[in-house]
């Protein structure tokens, strides 16, 4: 879809190179550019042992957000760097950064610098904060402008005693979804009017819109929040979470009570408590929704998992399993629709590694490996027209890598 698309990239961690890696995964050529020394810091977590490698083969926090990219190594604290990053920014699309308002400034990669080389690129911020107020040049993790300041974790922690903890990088792959989509919306603006626009998204940004409906509701009716049920009083019986014989939890989502409650109840095997007085009209329902649900809870109590998928198959009303990541590898919805692809590593590693949820006419993506630091910096370079020699001084110079 973006065949033809040039997408320079300056930026480090998962948050903004996700959205280079959907970019590259919808067909973009995507130019990552890294410091000369180490890298992406992101690929010294795996020395840290912050991230576990699998045996010392694959460091998936640097395959997840950065498959697919050519790698070049660049010191943009020296002026070979900086005349490297303007001459390549002169042939792409887009510049993709991550880096904060001073950095930019410092580099000499910000808004005007990159447009007095290239005045219709559309240039695209990905930040903790957004780009005005006083924190616009405050650094931020997804575990601290999207998780904790935007009140992700306060909302699926409630009722209990400790914070629920951010998993790796969650808001980071929202971003750079949201990301991505800007990016298309701005390309397809500077096809038609030949202008780039300034795109800006930032974590904060996004967990507000996550939690569009618990902020909506926290303005209005003198600040009441969204009404908390606990699972033994949930409004609505078919919509929870039920324990199986072994352990496992089946989740139940029919929204409308009336229109499947029959049907549920013969599925689940408490065709009984059909015409029973207490359950007979919708008012009923909801007035001894507690004694319901806790018959609900001795039912699926005596059957195991494996019994319960068969059970519920016939069931037209929407229900599910509540699967471990493993489990989501092989469920077959899901190696159906090869959102789960088998891929390898540069160095040839086999692994499984998702790729983003869109897709184009049903074709699923097989992303090539992530590459390694400033593998391609010669290749990029000679492609950009710099000849030989003045990358042989740009190297003595320490420029690049």
């Amino acid at each position: 879809m973006l065949n033809g698309v040039r997408v320079l990239e300056v930026a480090a961690w998962t948050f903004v190179p996700s959205a280079g890696a959907v970019l590259a995964e919808w067909g973009a050529e995507v130019i990552k550019v890294e410091p000369r020394d180490g890298g992406d810091p992101q690929r010294g977590l795996v020395t840290m042992g912050i991230v576990d490698e699998g045996g010392g083969s694959v460091n998936y926090m640097i395959e997840i957000p950065n498959r697919g990219k050519k790698s070049i190594g660049v010191d943009l604290s020296t002026p070979g760097g900086r005349d490297v990053v303007r001459e390549l920014a002169k042939t792409s699309d887009v510049f993709l950064t991550s880096y904060l308002p001073e950095r930019r400034r410092k580099f000499g990669i910000d808004v005007d610098d990159i447009r007095e080389v290239n005045p219709s690129i559309v240039y695209v911020r990905g930040s903790g904060h957004g780009p005005k107020g006083p924190d616009a040049d405050k650094p931020g993790y997804d575990g601290v402008s999207y998780w904790a300041r935007g009140g992700i974790a306060t909302v699926l922690t409630e009722g209990a005693d400790e914070l629920v903890r951010s998993r790796p990088a969650f808001g980071d792959l929202l971003g750079g979804m949201t990301l991505a989509g800007g990016i298309a919306a701005a390309l397809y603006k500077k096809a038609t009017t030949g202008i780039g626009s300034v795109v800006d998204v930032s974590l904060l940004g996004l967990a507000a819109w996550n939690l569009s409906p618990d902020v909506a509701v926290s303005q209005i009716h003198g600040g009441s929040a969204i009404p908390k049920f606990g699972h033994a009083d949930s409004p609505n019986p078919l919509v929870g979470t039920y324990r199986t014989k072994d352990g496992r939890y089946v989740q139940l989502m029919m929204l409308q009570l009336d229109k499947f409650y029959a049907e549920a109840m013969r599925v689940i095997g408490l065709p009984e408590l059909i015409d029973d007085p207490r359950y007979a009209d919708p008012v009923s329902r909801y007035a001894n929704r507690v004694s319901l649900i806790a018959s609900l809870d001795d039912a699926f109590a005596q059957r195991t998992l494996a019994e319960w998928r068969e059970t519920l198959a016939p069931l037209s009303g929407a229900w599910g399993i509540v699967q471990t990541p493993g489990e989501l590898c092989q469920d077959p919805a899901v190696t159906a629709n090869g959102y789960v692809a088998q891929t390898s590593t540069v160095n040839g590693v086999p692994f499984s590694l998702p790729t983003n949820p869109v897709q184009f006419d049903e074709q699923p993506v097989v992303p090539p490996g992530a590459p390694e630091h400033g593998q391609h910096t010669e290749e990029v370079l000679m492609d950009a027209g710099i000849d030989w020699e003045t990358i042989e001084k740009l190297k003595e110079a320490g420029a690049i890598l």
